[in-house]
């Protein structure tokens, strides 16, 4: 038997990165899992992937009807749900005098308003006991070059943790947030050049305390603990980082 038969969980962003790594130990453990994701061709592969536990459903996190449909769809699926890891977000490099509202408009949609409106949607699916996690960043305590849309979307993320565990405490919902540092999770060979990407990774790592980068599925391991362990923690954020936020 699996630590997770029986659970049934949905993971927004869900086709690539943390959400797949995270969809892959829940679903290797026993749990059926409804991941999302925006590009079809890579839900299909992450689907294929996954295997029969596993569900795939096309969804725009910066869409409330998309958002909507998605709690109709997930509520068909299970009735109830176990854990929901709100992963969906992009990334965005552009120093502060470059950067567009268009950027971060993008940024602050689908990084903040995105999650923030699928815990509402899925709140009524929710069993008591269950636990959200929220994905926010190193980036929302250091102050990077390059990255300050993107890290005020993830410090409203943290904002916002704090905020719904506090308002679902009465439904018995616990709501965490696990915090990447440097992952090599393939986010920035879709953000910028390969070399650039590759030299970035590069200086991560050399910055790192551990003088590496994490994996996907340590990451996805801090979520499970989030989602079903750790069951007298709320409002808490936890980082994987190596250290690099902490020391």
């Amino acid at each position: 038997m699996g630590k997770y038969d029986g659970k049934h969980v949905v993971i927004t962003g869900g086709s690539s990165g943390f959400g797949l790594a995270t969809a892959q130990l829940l679903v290797d453990e026993g749990a059926r899992v409804l991941i999302t994701g925006r590009n079809q061709a890579t839900l299909d592969a992450a689907r294929d992937q996954l295997g029969d536990n596993a569900i795939a459903v096309r969804s725009d996190a910066a869409s409330l009807p998309d958002i909507d449909a998605l709690a109709d769809r997930v509520k068909a699926e299970f009735g109830t749900v176990d854990a929901l890891f709100a992963n969906a977000g992009v990334n965005g490099f552009a120093p502060f005098e470059e950067t567009s509202e268009e950027l971060f408009d993008q940024l602050l949609t689908i990084n903040a308003k995105g999650p923030y409106f699928t815990v509402q949607k899925l709140v009524p699916l929710l069993a008591e006991g269950s636990g959200v996690v929220l994905t926010t960043s190193v980036a929302n305590v250091l102050g990077l070059p390059a990255l300050s849309a993107y890290a005020a979307s993830k410090a409203a993320l943290r904002s916002m943790t704090r905020g719904l565990a506090r308002e679902l405490l009465p439904r018995k919902i616990r709501v965490n947030a696990v915090s990447p540092g440097p992952i090599d999770s393939g986010i920035l060979e879709k953000s910028m050049p390969k070399e650039a990407a590759e030299q970035t990774k590069a200086q991560m790592a050399a910055d790192n305390p551990m003088l590496r980068m994490g994996t996907p599925a340590e990451v996805a391991r801090a979520v499970a603990f989030l989602a079903f362990d750790a069951t007298f923690t709320t409002g808490a954020e936890l980082a994987v980082d190596g250290g690099g936020s902490q020391i």
